[in-house]
């Protein structure tokens, strides 16, 4: 059986916006959609900040499923969630 992992952006309020299975696609997007305010964009995975790049989220994805992941800026944020379909 194959695993075929989906990672699904929510805006902010839960307002969904797509479904991807690329990581890099996916990471593109929540940036495209974080950068409408003055400041830098951050990546938040519980109490933990840093500043947003592909390799840090493949490696917080790496092994894990039904993890979430946000993206803020002062003005929007979006929340990445990987996820595997299942049968």
């Amino acid at each position: 059986m194959t695993k075929i992992y989906i990672y699904c952006l929510f805006e902010k309020n839960d307002i969904f916006h797509g479904v991807y299975s690329s990581i890099k696609v996916a990471h593109r997007d929540a940036l495209k959609i974080c950068n409408t305010g003055a400041s830098e964009i951050f990546l938040k995975i519980g109490d933990h900040v840093e500043k947003p790049s592909v390799r840090l989220l493949r490696n917080i994805f790496k092994g894990e499923t039904d993890i979430k992941v946000r993206y803020f800026s002062n003005d929007s944020s979006v929340t990445i969630l990987k996820t595997k379909l299942k049968e």
